[in-house]
């Protein structure tokens, strides 16, 4: 076996050219926007390596371990302008014999590409779309979900403001589709946790510049005139995925109000001021290696790219289709600084998380939250559980 092999060599005092030359090379595709949306604040806006730096980072600490396990790593990045160059991406990934496809596109996008994945009996790790139907109704079986679903976003912060006591939302909704969908995970969640929705609004997206030299000016007199007249309410809740007013609104409501949702506090998998379990460590080494901090959008692709690394050193294998039935298996765990062991989700191969809730400075809180319990995994509270989705185990 080429682990034994290593192991011996490093006794003997081989070389790393050497080891290098014994190790099982293990390849992972990576597919991304070629360019990125860009934000209301300058200070979220996207830089060339957004994901690609997670997913390094990962390759990295894959190899660290793999020079003990004669395993190689090795990253094969794609940015693609148009879903032809994600097929031709699929493509060229089994001709490499990758291990798996890191895909972060949207769902519709993805579920095209993880067809062509499946012909080729590719794994797929979803880290770009949220979409519930997703997870409860087209379920496609080679795709694992890392990114976190709307609805486990919704219920972590309707878990938290239950716990305050907040139970009256003010919720003010975009124009766009993926507006309405988190809005009606929103809902849901309140439903599911004792929140209940005095008035729903909608911002309408009439185009035009986001930003402009008069940009606060005009946001700080027509933001509060249309947040006026709401029903008594304890919080405004922001669904703004498409990000044309949701960071605007803290600060600029009618009433004084907490915001949450997609501006204020934000539920999220990950962020830059995470520091607890050991999440100083890859902030800190993530920070030397790229000079930026580590978004959300980062740590997602680290996940997928250490799943893979996780199973292939758990499993003693480079072979794909041995690291695919680990990864799809009772026994896979992953660490990823979030006080738990992540587990997937057999029914849906969505990956358990714990989600943080962030304000701009610091995490204010991590759900799930303390008194939500579940017969078989706290970590089940947050998002559609089996008995809720049509997806087959």
């Amino acid at each position: 076996m080429a682990g034994l092999g290593l192991l011996v060599a490093v006794w003997l005092g081989a070389s790393p050219a050497v080891m290098a030359a014994e190790a099982d090379r293990i390849s992972i595709g990576y597919i991304f926007p070629a360019e990125r949306e860009l934000t209301l604040s300058i200070l979220d806006r996207p830089t060339a390596d957004f994901g690609l730096a997670g997913a390094e980072l990962a390759i990295a600490d894959n190899n660290t371990t793999g020079r003990f396990t004669g395993q190689e790593y090795k990253l094969l990045p794609a940015p693609v302008e148009a879903v032809e160059d994600a097929f031709a991406a699929i493509d060229a990934f089994a001709e490499a014999g990758a291990a798996a496809a890191v895909v972060d596109l949207p769902a519709e996008e993805l579920v095209e590409v993880a067809a062509a994945a499946a012909e080729r009996d590719m794994l797929v790790f979803n880290v770009g779309a949220p979409d519930d139907r997703l997870r409860v109704e087209t379920c496609p079986a080679n795709v694992v979900h890392i990114v976190p679903s709307r609805a486990m976003l919704a219920d972590a912060l309707a878990q938290f403001l239950a716990w305050k006591k907040w139970n009256r939302w003010f919720l003010v909704t975009g124009s766009h589709p993926e507006d309405a969908a988190f809005a009606a995970a929103i809902k849901r969640a309140a439903a599911r946790f004792g929140g209940r929705i005095v008035e729903e609004r909608v911002f309408e997206d009439t185009g035009g510049a986001r930003t402009t030299d008069s940009g606060h000016v005009q946001v700080q007199r027509r933001l509060p005139v249309f947040l006026q007249g709401a029903p008594e309410h304890d919080v405004v809740i922001v669904a703004d995925e498409s990000e044309v007013f949701g960071t605007y609104v803290p600060y600029n409501t009618w009433s004084p109000r907490p915001v949450a949702g997609t501006a204020g506090l934000v539920p999220t998998a990950w962020s830059p001021a995470h520091e607890q379990w050991a999440g100083i460590q890859v902030q800190n080494r993530f920070r030397d290696a790229f000079n930026r901090r580590m978004q959300a959008v980062d740590m997602l692709a680290w996940m997928a790219v250490r799943a893979v690394g996780e199973a292939a050193t758990r499993a003693s294998t480079s072979d794909p289709a041995a690291i695919r039935q680990y990864i799809l298996g009772p026994d896979f765990e992953l660490a990823a600084f979030k006080g738990e062991a992540l587990t997937i989700r057999d029914w849906n191969r969505q990956l358990r998380q714990p989600i943080l809730l962030t304000s701009d400075k610091f995490v204010v809180s991590v759900s799930p939250q303390e008194g939500f319990l579940h017969p078989t995994s706290f970590l089940d509270t947050l998002g559609y559980d089996r008995a809720e989705s049509r997806c087959a185990s």
